[in-house]
């Protein structure tokens, strides 16, 4: 066993013995014989998780789209066991999950950059992403002073494509179609309640939005 300098821990052992070793309280991905063990993500990782996942858990939900899961959840491509913060499955390719895995690519992934898994992120699993033909890749950079996020998607030769940054106003995704947001809404202090932003998504009056609220605390129907 060797503790590099950043906080990262890797051991040697086959995947059968991965999968005997890790349990559901670990954050660990078996790569090429190794396993990868994270350390604790910091607040604002997990802040830009929960608030990624239950948007987008929001919208395909509404649209019956398929369905969105995050870390711990393993995805084997490639004849590796990745660990995506947060990946979505259409509902065509609802075959490919199982209770156990994803057995096979997401059609989208996100990676919110750690202190540890920087190179990891950007170069190891971007590598593996395009090699597994994941039609969108998001890396979302949550170190402090790195306010950088890079949207990805595959090209026609199957490569993939910087088609957005952090210096958008918009991120759409053709992933999901009609699915879009604000890259300035991670890092703010008082970026909008997932349930507002598909309102501002959909073009919603932030009135109606304010009464379909009300209504929904209440248990009752909006106003005609």
């Amino acid at each position: 066993m060797t503790i590099r300098e950043a906080p990262l821990m890797r051991l040697q052992m086959t995947y059968d013995e991965y999968r005997r070793w890790a349990t559901e309280d670990v954050l660990a991905e078996w790569i090429d014989g190794e396993v990868f063990v994270h350390m604790p993500p910091k607040e604002i990782h997990q802040r830009m998780v929960k608030f990624l996942e239950r948007l987008l858990d929001l919208f395909v939900r509404l649209f019956d789209l398929g369905l969105v899961r995050i870390a711990p959840f393993e995805m084997r491509i490639g004849g590796n066991a990745f660990e995506p913060d947060v990946f979505v499955l259409k509902r065509e390719n609802c075959h490919r999950l199982t209770d156990e895995r994803l057995d096979g690519p997401a059609d989208l992934v996100i990676e919110i950059v750690s202190q540890g898994s920087v190179g990891h992120d950007r170069d190891v699993k971007f590598r593996a992403y395009e090699a597994a033909a994941i039609p969108e890749y998001w890396i979302i950079d949550s170190r402090p002073d790195h306010r950088r996020a890079d949207f990805y998607r595959l090209d026609e030769h199957g490569m993939y494509r910087l088609f957005a940054t952090e210096d958008d106003e918009q991120v759409r995704s053709t992933v999901l179609t009609g699915f879009w947001f604000k890259p300035a809404w991670l890092w703010m202090d008082d970026a909008p309640a997932p349930l507002d932003a598909l309102y501002e998504m959909a073009g919603v009056p932030g009135d109606l939005a304010a009464q379909v609220q009300a209504a929904l605390r209440k248990g009752l129907q909006p106003d005609a």
